[in-house]
């Protein structure tokens, strides 16, 4: 398309037999985002309403899954959208804002979740000192830094991106993640620099500190009594379970824009569905099921549902 019209297009090129089996491509995403929406709304209503989850746990888990309802919906109804299309096109403005959204969530989630290890970190190893330490205020900042943070970073990436000119139109792709860099004639020296600093402060040093958080935790629990070591487990397992998770879809993110071509077509395709298909479902179920509280509280509901 003519780069010197007003609005520039992107063609979304990621797809794989579209024209064939876009309703079971639709059917499929559809039920996903129904079930995303309703089972992260749910948990986020049971934090909601009752106060014993008005801890600081649990209100960095209910960040969480708000950023997974924020998360999916910057990418599954533009997918619903592109399936009944007959050519998947994007705004390049529209690919910058789904680019920001995209990796601000996922800024976020580390950020998140090193909260979440530090609460566990002052509630296991020094009690005494957790209502000091982890305060309504305290809370509020973390959450904010959590948000702000990682915005901060991807709106400068997103404004130089936005600077850059445009060679190519074709994105190899279905939504806009780091592949969008290869739409760009030059690969701008200071977008890579300010990625490697958003990825190292938003990922790489956020995980490093959940970490050894979590190491000291379990240190400390294995010198405990066996009940103590338990309820440890119970806490702090699911935290790591969905680090892990999020790590491993955002190095695979981080690997297949620098692959580019060579990554087969239909290889890449399911890949990119993985980053953002089965993420978006762990935390809920995750902390619905794993969590002693919550999980009463939606046994309760479920249980009223029925009757």
């Amino acid at each position: 398309m003519d780069g010197k019209i007003n609005v520039t297009y992107i063609t979304l090129s990621g797809y794989v037999d579209l024209s064939k089996y876009r309703y079971f491509y639709f059917s499929v995403i559809f039920a996903m985002y129904i079930l995303i929406i309703c089972s992260n709304a749910t948990i986020l209503y049971l934090i909601w309403i009752h106060k014993n989850l008005h801890e600081p746990m649990y209100i960095f888990i209910a960040g969480l899954l708000f950023n997974c309802l924020l998360y999916s919906t910057s990418i599954y109804p533009k997918l619903l959208i592109d399936f009944l299309s007959e050519k998947p096109i994007i705004s390049y403005s529209a690919c910058l804002l789904q680019f920001f959204i995209f990796y601000s969530v996922g800024g976020s989630e580390f950020l998140l979740l090193a909260a979440m290890a530090f609460d566990r970190y002052v509630a296991i190893c020094k009690p005494l000192k957790y209502r000091n330490i982890m305060t309504k205020n305290n809370v509020n900042i973390f959450l904010l830094v959590a948000w702000v943070f990682p915005a901060c970073h991807l709106a400068v990436q997103a404004i130089l991106s936005a600077k850059a000119k445009i060679c190519n139109f074709h994105l190899e792709g279905i939504f806009c993640n780091n592949t969008m860099y290869t739409l760009h004639c030059v690969r701008s020296r200071a977008l890579t620099i300010f990625g490697v600093i958003a990825l190292l402060n938003m990922a790489i040093l956020p995980t490093l500190f959940t970490a050894f958080t979590y190491t000291k935790i379990f240190m400390t629990s294995y010198r405990s009594c066996k009940e103590f070591r338990k309820t440890t487990a119970q806490t702090c397992v699911p935290h790591l379970l969905v680090l892990t998770c999020y790590f491993c879809v955002m190095t695979y993110d981080v690997i297949i824009a620098r692959v580019e071509s060579d990554f087969p077509k239909t290889a890449r395709f399911i890949m990119t569905i993985q980053t953002f298909l089965y993420h978006p479902l762990i935390n809920p179920f995750m902390y619905g099921f794993k969590m002693k509280e919550i999980n009463k509280h939606l046994r309760t509901l479920l249980c009223s549902a029925k009757t």
